[in-house]
């Protein structure tokens, strides 16, 4: 059984840092992608950024130049370190991870529970 254990999020000023870290607990043959998407009340979920196999990451515009994804393969855990936050930056922050199985070597698509991370003006 693979799950998701989520930390980080919380409340700051505007102006201020966070950092979420996300942590796949199990056992898994291989991660293909690990990104982090977010909710705010009302509106759909969106993507923040993913980190993909081969070192790449992307970014949604509006997070472009204040986040950074990063991602440790030796603990299977992958980062967002968001600075300079803004209040639009309120919401629900989900990880996901994308990979494969150890067992059966099947594909995994697993969500964490959510951090809420809210920022004051």
């Amino acid at each position: 059984q693979v799950q998701l254990v989520e930390s980080g999020g919380g409340l700051v000023q505007a102006g201020g840092s966070l950092r979420l870290s996300c942590a796949v607990a199990g056992s898994i043959f291989g991660i293909n992608a690990m990104g982090w998407y977010r909710q705010a009340p009302g509106k759909q979920r969106e993507l923040v950024a993913v980190h993909t196999n081969g070192g790449r990451a992307n970014y949604a515009d509006s997070v472009k130049g204040r986040f950074t994804i990063s991602r440790d393969n030796a603990k299977n855990t992958v980062y967002l370190q968001m600075n300079s936050l803004k209040p639009e930056d309120t919401a629900v922050y989900y990880c996901n991870f994308q990979g494969i199985g150890a067992l059966f070597r099947e594909e995994l698509n697993y969500w964490g529970q959510g951090t809420q991370v809210t920022v004051s003006s």
